[in-house]
């Protein structure tokens, strides 16, 4: 069993940890490392760790589950705030690189290119699950609607996998990468479920019979 002080002493490194990539990726930018296509560069690596973050915290729950673990959850609220935080830079870098806040084209990018209609989307569902993070909104929300609330990360999480892949059309290598991992965390979770509900309804079926 972890105790509480062993959490709270992992858990300014596990923040330090998730702050690295933004670390490397200010290198390169002052090294000038980002290639012939720097643009490209930038919506590529923020969007990489968006979804990366996301998939880490969906894992949570199934290591959870699966190993007994029971401190990992003390870690799913950081994780999904990072997620959060990447999608902003990835979103920023499109608003106020790509377009240079051309908000005219950004409407037209969003109405027309079916992949950055997804990934609005996505981002947008995030705001409300960033925002009711914490403890506090779990009360206020009570814990039913709250989790019924923060299903949208699944849709989150398919919807960012379908930008990604949309996005780069022929190589779909690393995106089917994404999708494999997402699809396993969620054929779990459907799984566990499936699992609970036998669980519930077998002592009804003994009694009948």
């Amino acid at each position: 069993m972890v105790s509480a002080r062993a959490i709270a002493i992992a858990k300014p490194f596990v923040f330090a940890a998730a702050l690295i990539p933004l670390a490397l990726l200010v290198g390169k930018i002052l090294s000038d490392q980002l290639g012939t296509n720097p643009i490209e560069t930038l919506n590529r690596y923020t969007g990489d760790w968006t979804l990366r973050f996301l998939l880490l915290t969906l894992a949570v729950t199934p290591l959870r589950q699966l190993t007994g673990q029971q401190y990992l959850l003390r870690f799913r609220r950081m994780l999904g705030l990072f997620a959060f935080f990447y999608a902003c830079l990835h979103f920023s870098t499109w608003i106020g690189i790509d377009t240079l806040f051309d908000w005219d084209e950004m409407v037209k990018d969003v109405i027309k290119r079916p992949f950055i209609t997804v990934g609005f989307t996505c981002l947008v569902l995030l705001i409300p699950l960033a925002a009711t993070s914490t403890q506090a909104m779990v009360r206020r929300l009570g814990g039913s609607r709250w989790r019924a609330l923060h299903r949208l990360v699944y849709a989150i999480g398919v919807g960012g996998v379908v930008h990604f892949w949309w996005l780069v059309k022929s190589d779909i290598r690393e995106p089917l990468i994404y999708a494999t991992i997402l699809a396993v965390l969620l054929g779990y979770r459907v799984w566990s479920y499936v699992r609970r509900r036998s669980a519930a309804a077998a002592p009804v079926s003994s009694s009948a019979g």
